[in-house]
């Protein structure tokens, strides 16, 4: 990890000596050589001296970490695993490395009379403590600024770690070969004829219990019981029935906690390399961009999208657009259909005036023409005059 003289001098001093004062420390005993940790948006790969993380923020983080194989084995890093955390002002939060699951044990922190005893020897334990990194601090709060603690504890994993890869198992406990025999299973490579028949005659698999992310459901029904064929066609253009529903199972009274989801999501892909949460990402916006009479009556909540994939859009790796992101056009169709019903009749001043100003800056940006018919699966490149550019 990187010294921590070097990040303390860049930073501005009245904020050292607040965090000194008043952060949260992470004591990570035994963490291997050439693990990759991180927190929030920076990682480091833990060096010999690596006892844990000083001088944090009070508020939400997200830990995440991935175990590597000595270097004579190879050095290869593993499958990421990453845990939100809330963290109060000068709490210590005590973990030691667990070898066998390759994760980090918090029980200690449980035991006060173990966390007292650290915090005595807190001073010995500073030159092996590297600081938060404050120059990460703004961006992480501008990917959560909506993402609360009740939100988040509500959607990770009841196993409290979100992983890269799904922890997978048969769906049946096939122990004997007269079991297998009776599913049709395969006893050795050579009874399938093709790959086809082989791969048909695999156990299913089902993830662990425990280690789903809890995501809202998204309702794939998006007209009500005993529609008309009329209503089942508008609401079908129209989402806004499907989030509405959502709303009211998942947020109740507090529909704005919806944009704290999509901020989950989105840091559990971008940071936690969770595919399933891009995927979660991709329908809830979806689900938004295209409800034209939410908008309507939800003007909030669309303001407040707004700002938050202005901050998201801003932290995608531009690789991710031509890999994973303008699959299919995704993005560039989707909000589309929301610049289209932002800028339609009724429609808050206010919200109308902000999706222009966030469409101008997406084209500018990213040279997205969101006037053209979209056919194509490559993003529509708008060619920008002579002497102008991109941001």
């Amino acid at each position: 990890m990187a010294s921590s003289s070097s990040s303390v001098v860049d930073m501005d001093p009245d904020v050292a000596r607040r965090l000194f004062e008043e952060g949260a420390t992470l004591v990570l005993l035994g963490v291997p050589e050439g693990t990759e940790l991180g927190i929030d948006y920076k990682s480091w790969q833990v060096g010999p001296r690596f006892r844990g993380v000083k001088m944090i923020p009070p508020g939400l983080h997200f830990l995440h970490f991935s175990s590597a194989n000595p270097p004579h084995c190879g050095g290869e890093i593993g499958p990421k695993t990453g845990l939100f955390l809330v963290l109060k002002p000068r709490e210590i939060l005590l973990a030691n490395w667990d070898p066998k699951e390759e994760d980090l044990d918090f029980s200690a922190s449980r035991n006060e009379e173990e966390v007292d005893r650290v915090r005595a020897k807190l001073q010995d334990l500073d030159p092996f403590l590297g600081p938060y990194p404050y120059e990460v601090m703004r961006k992480w709060v501008s990917l959560t600024d909506r993402l609360t603690q009740e939100v988040a504890d509500g959607l990770q994993p009841l196993s409290g770690r979100v992983c890269a890869f799904c922890d997978v198992i048969p769906e049946l406990q096939l122990k004997h070969t007269k079991d297998r025999a009776e599913q049709n299973l395969p006893r050795n490579d050579t009874e399938c004829q093709s790959m086809k028949e082989g791969l048909e005659r695999l156990p299913r698999m089902k993830q662990r219990e425990g280690t789903e992310l809890r995501f809202s459901h998204i309702p794939k029904q998006t007209y009500p019981e005993g529609a008309t064929p009329a209503q089942i066609t508008q609401c079908s253009m129209d989402t806004s029935y499907a989030l509405e529903t959502l709303l009211d199972k998942h947020y109740k009274t507090q529909p704005l906690n919806v944009l704290g989801e999509l901020q989950f999501a989105f840091v559990c892909f971008l940071i936690g390399n969770a595919y399933e949460a891009f995927e979660h990402w991709k329908s809830l916006l979806a689900l938004m961009c295209r409800s034209e009479e939410a908008m309507r009556s939800h003007k909030d909540l669309y303001l407040g999208l707004i700002t938050v994939l202005y901050h998201q859009l801003g932290e995608i790796p531009p690789d991710y657009f031509v890999d994973i992101v303008s699959q299919n056009n995704f993005l560039t169709s989707t909000l589309q259909d929301f610049f289209q019903f932002a800028s339609g009749p009724g429609m808050d001043g206010m919200l109308r005036k902000r999706a222009e100003k966030f469409k101008v800056h997406l084209t500018k940006k990213f040279r997205w023409d969101f006037e053209a018919d979209l056919e194509d699966c490559a993003p529509v490149v708008v060619e920008l005059p002579e002497g102008v550019t991109m941001d």
